[in-house]
């Protein structure tokens, strides 16, 4: 059986752990990204607007600039290191007490992500809130730990970044992008 380089790989976790920072760095290492599409959305006309007063509006919104970017990339032949994935969307539903719609669900289920999923834990030491970036210290771990148990629950195995400067963070992330199966090799 050939074994194939994981071409969908996802960075989720916390706000304000250190993502943004990690796709900016892989992609000035040569690795295809594809941009948080939530921050997108807030920084455009209306985003903030919509969070506010149509949370679930601003999650199907989500979805399909989601499913936009996971289509672009659908035909890669390389890794794509995509700033959070479909399970976020659930998350952040379930975080704002809010039901999962059954289009998101079969959206989770259907089609899915083959590369590793790197979770960036709440990190204290570097959260900072930013105009998009609203929620508190608490918000920000509940909605880590919302969008990694969403992960799980739609069977995907979640790995942890270390708390590291980026460089280490980067070469722990190639590492798993290096193996056919995007699961971590000898790095203990």
């Amino acid at each position: 059986m050939a074994l194939s380089v994981p071409r969908h790989a996802v960075l989720t976790g916390a706000p304000g752990a250190g993502k943004t920072t990690l796709l900016d760095a892989a992609a000035a290492a040569g690795i295809q990204t594809s941009p948080e599409v939530a921050r997108q959305l807030l920084q455009g006309p209306g985003g903030m607007e919509l969070r506010e007063v149509d949370p679930l509006g601003f999650a199907e919104a989500m979805l399909e600039a989601h499913r936009r970017e996971y289509e672009r990339w659908a035909d890669y032949s390389g890794p794509v290191l995509f700033d959070r994935g479909f399970p976020d969307v659930v998350g952040f539903l379930e975080v704002s007490g809010l039901p999962v719609s059954p289009e998101i669900d079969r959206t989770c289920r259907d089609l899915r992500y083959h590369g590793p999923i790197l979770r960036a834990p709440a990190w204290a030491d570097i959260y900072v809130q930013d105009a998009e970036r609203i929620q508190d210290w608490q918000g920000a771990v509940a909605s880590d730990e919302a969008v990694t148990a969403a992960w799980r629950r739609y069977g995907y195995e979640v790995s942890e970044l270390p708390f590291a400067p980026v460089a280490k963070r980067l070469d722990f992330m190639r590492n798993l992008l290096d193996t056919p199966d995007g699961h971590k090799r000898g790095l203990e």
